[in-house]
Parts: C-alpha cells; sequence; structure tokens
C-alpha cells in the first residue's frame, strides 16, 4: 500500500498504540464470518437430520414418538450452553477472546465428525442413541461458549459508528451455515436419495465437518486478540470471578437480554431446528414433499434471512438498536401469520415465499443483537454477560421450540396453534426490548466502566 492509500484508508489507535488499519478490520470480519458459520454448519446439520432421519435410524423402537423425541434431542443440547457460556464467559474474561473461539471450533468439529461415523440402533441397540446425545451435549458446550467470543472480537475492533455493522458478521454466521447445512443435505439426497440416504448419504454432510475445522483454524489463528481486551491486560484490571460480578449487579439485565433473544430464537428454529423439513417431508403428514426441493427451499431462505441480518447491522447504525429491533419484532409477527398458511399449499414456491417472508423479520431481530448485547455490559465483564444472556436465551425460545410444534400439532390437529405459540414469543421479545434503553455508541473501553455499568433497563436508576 502507497503512503497516500495508508493515509486515505480508516485507521484507529489500539489501546497498544500500533494502528488497526481498515485491513486489519476487514481481516476480523472474515474470520468471524467464517468461523461462525463452521460453527452453526455443524450445530444445524444435526437438527437438519433429525428432521429427516435420525427419528428413523436412532429412536424407532419408539414408534410414533421417535420424531417427537428426536427434536427432544436437539433442546437438550440447549441446557448444556448456559455451561459452555460460563466456562467460555469465565475464560474470556480472564485469558481472552481468541483462545476461548479457537477450542469452541475445535470441540464444535470433532463432535459433528463422531456423529458422522456412529453406529444406527439397528447396529448397537440403545448404545447408539446414548452417544448420539452425549455427542449432542458437546455442541451444545461448544454453542454456548462460541457466540460470545465471535461477537466481542467484531464489536470490540468496530470503529464507533460501525458497531452494527461490524456485529452482523457473527450473526450472518447463522444463515450462512443454514444455507451451507441445507444445501449439503439437498446436495446428499440428490447424489444418494432414498435408502442410500438413510444407509450412508446423511453421514458425508457430518464427516465434511473436518475439512471446515482445518479452514476455520487457519483463518482464526491469524487475527489479534480483542483491543478492550489486551487493554484490560495491560491494566490488570481483569475481573477476577467475572460470572459472580455479573450475576450480582446485573441479574435482572441478563433476563430481559436473554428474553430479547428469545422472541426470535423460537421463531427462528422452525427451520434451524428442523420443524418446517419435518413437517413438509413427513410421508404420513399432511404434505408428504420431496425432501430435495424442501431442502433447497430452505437453504435459499437463508438468503434471505442473511441478507435481512446484514441489513438490520447497518440500519442500526443510523436509527439505534432499539428502533430497529422493533421495526424487526412487527415484520416478525407478519411472517408468523404467513408462515404456515403458504406452507399449507403443499407448493414449494409458496413454502418458499412464507420462509422468504419470515426470515426477513428475524433478520431484523438478529442483526443488531451482538452490538445490542456488547453495549449492554461492562468490559470487564462483557463476555460473561453476552454469552450466558445468548445460552439463556437460546433455553427459553429455540431449545424445545420444535418439540412444542410438533406436540402443539398432534395435541390440536391444526398448525394454527403453533401460530399464536410464535406469535406470543414475539410479543415477549418486544416488551422485553422497550424495556431496554438505546446504549447505541457508548464507549467500550475499560476507561469508561462506570458508564457501562449503569443500568440500561427503565425504571432503574442510571446512577
Amino acid at each position: 500500500m502507497s503512503t497516500q492509500d495508508q493515509r486515505s484508508a480508516p485507521q484507529a489507535f489500539t489501546p497498544t498504540g500500533t494502528i488497526a488499519t481498515a485491513a486489519d478490520r476487514r481481516r476480523v470480519v472474515f474470520a468471524t464470518v467464517v468461523g461462525t458459520t463452521v460453527e452453526w454448519y455443524d450445530f444445524f446439520i444435526y437438527a437438519t437430520a433429525v428432521g429427516l432421519v435420525f427419528g428413523q435410524l436412532f429412536f424407532a423402537p419408539l414408534g410414533a414418538n421417535s420424531v417427537l423425541i428426536a427434536f427432544a434431542t436437539v433442546g437438550i443440547s440447549f441446557l448444556f450452553r448456559p455451561l459452555g457460556a460460563f466456562l467460555a464467559g469465565h475464560f474470556g474474561d480472564k485469558y481472552g477472546r481468541k483462545v476461548v473461539l479457537m477450542w469452541t471450533l475445535v470441540l464444535m468439529g470433532v463432535s459433528t465428525a463422531l456423529i458422522g461415523l456412529l453406529p444406527t440402533y439397528e447396529a448397537i441397540g440403545v448404545a447408539a442413541p446414548i452417544l448420539l446425545v452425549l455427542l449432542r451435549i458437546l455442541q451444545g458446550l461448544s454453542a454456548g461458549g462460541e457466540w460470545g467470543g465471535a461477537v466481542l472480537m467484531a464489536v470490540e475492533h468496530a470503529p464507533k459508528k460501525r458497531r452494527g455493522a461490524f456485529g452482523a458478521s457473527p450473526q450472518i454466521g447463522v444463515p450462512l451455515g443454514l444455507l451451507l447445512a441445507s444445501g449439503v443435505m439437498a446436495l446428499m439426497a440428490m447424489i444418494a436419495p432414498g435408502d442410500a440416504f438413510l444407509a450412508w448419504g446423511w453421514r458425508v454432510p457430518f464427516l465434511f465437518s473436518v475439512v471446515l475445522i482445518l479452514v476455520g483454524w487457519y483463518i482464526r489463528r491469524r487475527v489479534e486478540e480483542s483491543p478492550v481486551f489486551v487493554e484490560l491486560a495491560e491494566r490488570k484490571e481483569k475481573a477476577r470471578t467475572p460470572i459472580a460480578q455479573l450475576f450480582r449487579k446485573h441479574a435482572l439485565l441478563v433476563l430481559i437480554a436473554a428474553l430479547v433473544f428469545a422472541g426470535n430464537n423460537a421463531v427462528g428454529y422452525m427451520t434451524t431446528g428442523g420443524y418446517i423439513q419435518n413437517y413438509s417431508t413427513n410421508p404420513e403428514g399432511p404434505l408428504a414433499l420431496d425432501r430435495t426441493p424442501v431442502l433447497w427451499a430452505v437453504a435459499a431462505s437463508a438468503v434471505t434471512w442473511l441478507l435481512s441480518t446484514f441489513a438490520a447491522g447497518l440500519l442500526s447504525d443510523r436509527l439505534g438498536r432499539r428502533t430497529t429491533y422493533i421495526i424487526g419484532w412487527i415484520l416478525q409477527l407478519v411472517g408468523v401469520f404467513a408462515l404456515f398458511p403458504l406452507v399449507n399449499t403443499g407448493n414449494i414456491w409458496l413454502l418458499f415465499l412464507g420462509l422468504a417472508i419470515l426470515t426477513v423479520g428475524l433478520g431484523f431481530t438478529y442483526g443488531p443483537q451482538a452490538a445490542l448485547y456488547s453495549e449492554l455490559f461492562p468490559a470487564s465483564i462483557r463476555f460473561s454477560g453476552v454469552s450466558i444472556s445468548y445460552a439463556i436465551g437460546a433455553i427459553l425460545g429455540g431449545a424445545f421450540a420444535p418439540t412444542i410444534a410438533t406436540a402443539l400439532v398432534q395435541a390440536t390437529g391444526s398448525t394454527m396453534s403453533v401460530t399464536w405459540y410464535l406469535a406470543g414469543m414475539t410479543l415477549i421479545g418486544l416488551v422485553a426490548t422497550l424495556l431496554l434503553r438505546d446504549r447505541t455508541g457508548i464507549p467500550l473501553g475499560p476507561d469508561h466502566e462506570a458508564e457501562q455499568a449503569a443500568s440500561p433497563i427503565y425504571g432503574l436508576s442510571k446512577a
């Protein structure tokens, strides 16, 4: 780069005095997107397989309840997300964001690859579902620690006025992970149709995770540690017991932040949790659509989700996090009421339209989340705060959303019951958002801990 180019490139001084160039920041964004895409690919490939094959291969003796129990294993992993978040938050606030991200990537990838090697119930009996659940728990531990680290690496490197845009980078890893998982599964359904898919085709996407681990590891290790953590370390101001401090001073904030995410996550898990895939392709269900076009429709909807997520991150830098969220909740509510009427037509193009409308709202209630969460918590306990809020929100929202939806349809015989459930979760997210003050642009460094520690909850003192 020429001297003139260097002068014209956006630059900022990190706490150590080195210059963070636009190229440095692009590297952080790229590493964040790739790393979170790999993580969520691994997490979602399981949920996709649950809706398509795991009920038959691992829970067949349960008969009519096999799919319901298989979906429950999706939720079980969420119960271990808080443990992953607690561990990652503790070590991330003490030893740095980067080291935690490296190990969550490895744990997720190895667990996923091992699922691809598991014998089925027919081969080893009850040991098969037990091992499957244990590996899913390891995925849950990894997912609990991944998000917080990725968010802080992106947002704490970002210029003040572009936190929403930078924070959208770990967020788009979710629709990219869904796109990749659905696309690879759809490709294998074409290469190995029918019985071949049940026999071996479903395993290939899990084993492909080994390649993705190597790529993600290489890219992440080249990124510098968060400048906020570097300054904390240099000043020796790292919290000794960050989790204890978090719950002693900010327990109510953690709950409200968790409810914000729960409102998004419950709705999002209609696809990321495999429910729509199972509902629309079940040969004994009302639609009985072919597996391959449904997977491609889900993959295509991940593109609209990606675009709306990134757009919402950008918009939140202009309108503020709170206003962008409120717009998102309204759009999400529209999507919730449009979803099943379009899916139930049995037309694959209308099914895609229903998912596309839904994902616009999902993007607007997910894109600003990284910046919103980062601006809620003080620097010294920020990793713990964002990770644990996210993990609790995942339990309250998406953990058992596919199981609840399946049970509601079995009990009522109608998808309208699922619509009201999703609408209720959306309204919970809206109310939680309205309880929070907008802190867009608040300083994130250790110099401003007092300002960061002031309560962002309406009705509580700012002091």
